[in-house]
């Protein structure tokens, strides 16, 4: 795909108003363009760094239009939107990512087959419809297994580990709510992610391999350089997902490495990535930058260079209990607040960096920094 280069001064409109879009729009600003976001909140973060907020539902048909209207670009920070009104935009409207990677991704079961067919390495599933397909699940797949729903899942919604027979009920009633997908449970040594970006003339740009701990589904932390020898392996199954799916921006493919050494592709985010905020600090272009300089037109870099090897934790609201009191005494924290005006245990409400010459010792520093956390 090729298609003209914005001008400074040009408008961006950005889906969704959360975090991931209000750093989109800091990066934007920075390179000059004028930014309009919609969110049907009326305190969304992104809000008070946009120069234009529309207040209105994600499928508010009137609303979007009045976005296309105003920008000479449009993108998203979530992958939760109508993929059918996407397609109706992109008809319309500017729309470089297109709608075909939101159709795919938001159903993972299509993620799943699509993966699949383009040959990466993934966990053996069996799609789930009604209970009587748990018979074959537990025949083919064994205890554990997860149970995922289709649709609308994410930091750990919509799962269900299932150890024997006595979740059954629990997977029973998921799967009388909504189709689901069922996955075989790995013993699993390492989570890694692979953030990158593609603009014109399907440039790509490679992130360095994210190394990630969760906790309760949630991302815990993220350590860059990944501790691990699977950067190279990630990167031609990236190259297999690009072959079969359509992306322009930024995005991040989540992968397993289970006990036995073995990578597989865990599951794909069509946008700027929780994993890849620590890039603000720690790279010399960050997941946000190239993601706007590729729906904009932009060369991107041929690489994206490390500065230094770097910590990053999520900070819920439970951590700001635990640890806001402690920010203005450490300088080497670089803190993210979001702005959200509602607090909550186990809301994203931040993130924070910390550029090291040591990640051991500082992951160490940080375990002991948030033990107090659960």
């Amino acid at each position: 795909m090729i298609f003209n280069k914005l001008s400074f001064g040009s408008t961006i409109g950005i889906i969704g108003g959360g975090q991931l879009g209000k750093m989109m729009a800091q990066s934007a600003q920075k390179m000059g363009y004028k930014v309009i976001v919609l969110d049907p909140s009326e305190d969304c973060p992104c809000r008070y760094v946009a120069h234009q907020f529309i207040h209105a539902n994600y499928d508010d048909e009137q609303a979007l239009n009045q976005l296309g209207e105003q920008s000479d670009v449009i993108t998203y920070e979530f992958e939760n939107i109508s993929a059918e009104q996407l397609q109706r935009l992109t008809k319309k409207y500017h729309i470089p990512q297109g709608y075909q990677a939101i159709q795919l991704l938001q159903d993972r079961l299509t993620e799943k087959q699509t993966l699949l067919q383009a040959g990466t390495q993934i966990v053996p599933f069996i799609e789930v419809k009604d209970s009587k397909d748990i018979e074959e699940v537990k025949t083919k797949l064994g205890f554990p297994f997860i149970v995922k729903t289709r649709f609308g899942g994410y930091d750990g919604k919509g799962q269900i580990l299932v150890n024997g027979e006595d979740q059954l009920n629990d997977v029973y009633e998921l799967i009388a709510k909504q189709e689901c997908v069922a996955e075989k449970y790995l013993s699993i040594s390492k989570e890694v992610s692979l953030t990158v970006s593609i603009g014109n003339h399907q440039q790509i740009t490679y992130f360095p391999l994210q190394e990630n701990e969760h906790r309760n589904q949630i991302l815990f932390k993220t350590i860059v350089p990944a501790r691990t020898d699977k950067e190279l392996a990630a990167r031609h199954e990236v190259d297999k997902i690009i072959k079969a799916i359509h992306f322009v921006g930024t995005f991040t493919v989540e992968f397993f490495i289970d006990s036995e050494d073995n990578l597989y592709v865990n599951e794909i985010a069509p946008r700027p990535h929780n994993s890849g905020h620590y890039s603000i600090e720690a790279c010399d272009y960050s997941q946000f930058d190239t993601h706007i300089l590729a729906v904009t037109g932009q060369s991107l870099p041929h690489k994206v260079d490390i500065l230094k090897p770097a910590v990053m934790m999520n900070l819920l609201g439970k951590d700001l209990d635990l640890l806001e009191h402690e920010f203005g005494d450490h300088p080497e924290w670089h803190v993210h607040i979001y702005g959200k005006s509602e607090r909550k245990a186990n809301r994203k409400m931040g993130h924070m960096t910390i550029l090291t010459d040591d990640v051991n010792e500082t992951e160490q520093l940080m375990y002991d920094k948030f033990k107090g956390r659960d």
